[in-house]
């Protein structure tokens, strides 16, 4: 599928590695390979996208799942990002005008948590948090590296036809009105967001409306308008929460006890 969209077929070469990035140690080889292709240069940009999402009740799953998400979701992107910068900030590397690029691909969930992705969520929120410290980090650093984060919501995939097989009925409720996007739709949104040399890029109005929920101390895309939105937003969500919980507290007296449902819906 790249190199169906390459700009120059010709010219440009595409490779792939396969390695099991929810393990310990897998990214110095893998970096290692990809440089040997590179034919010995190092690498520009490096893009972390591996993820997955298998939603439940977080106190009615097992906590290894968590574990599992964790491992995928936050460990397999952190492990490269230490990596790739170690290589890019050597102290013996020269200073030189381009930067490198660093992307992470986290969820919009780490800006409005929902129930039925307590498995998920912590991973993706951990991912946000260490891609706002780096970018205090490399500040550093003589050599320059720019951190992105793409936040996407809800794609048309496979893995969202995974997904909804656990996802809790109340989840639905609650996701009823928001969209749902091809794979091209947020591949260019996000490719848009980084040509524009955006920080938090997300891919739907409604990516910014939550984005603007929960700035705290992240860096801005743009200090003014950032900053007034969100101000506007937090008046919003003293009408929007509360509509949400109510929501879930009426869909509480109406099914019972999580454990219940739980085993109506999966069959245990």
């Amino acid at each position: 599928m790249l190199q169906a969209a390459a700009r120059n077929p010709q010219t440009q070469q595409f490779h792939y590695l396969t390695a099991d990035v929810s393990k310990p140690d897998y990214a110095s080889s893998l970096l290692a390979d990809a440089i040997a292709l590179n034919q010995g240069k190092p690498l520009d940009i490096v893009w972390c996208a591996a993820g997955k999402s298998t939603p439940d009740f977080w106190a009615e799953a097992p906590l290894s799942l968590s574990r599992e998400h964790m491992d995928l979701n936050f460990w397999g992107s952190a492990e490269m990002a230490h990596a790739i910068i170690r290589q890019w900030c050597a102290p013996n590397l020269p200073v030189v005008p381009e930067p490198k690029h660093l992307i992470f691909t986290s969820s919009v969930l780490a800006f409005f948590p929902l129930v039925g992705y307590g498995t998920y969520t912590p991973a993706k929120a951990a991912l946000r948090g260490l891609a706002d410290t780096l970018v205090q980090e490399l500040e550093m650093y003589p050599q320059k590296v720019k951190i992105h984060v793409v936040y996407p919501g809800t794609i048309s995939s496979p893995g969202l036809e995974r997904e909804n097989k656990t996802k809790p009925e109340i989840t639905n409720i609650l996701e009823e009105s928001d969209p749902i996007q091809t794979p091209d739709v947020v591949a260019a949104a996000a490719i848009s967001g980084l040509e524009q040399g955006q920080y938090a890029i997300t891919v739907a109005f409604l990516g910014d409306v939550l984005r603007w929920t929960a700035l705290g101390a992240s860096p801005r895309n743009s200090w003014i308008i950032d900053t007034f939105m969100s101000c506007i937003i937090s008046v919003v969500m003293i009408f929007a929460l509360p509509d949400i919980y109510n929501k879930i507290r009426k869909y509480a007296r109406k099914n019972g006890h999580p454990v219940n449902y739980r085993k109506k819906v999966t069959g245990e």
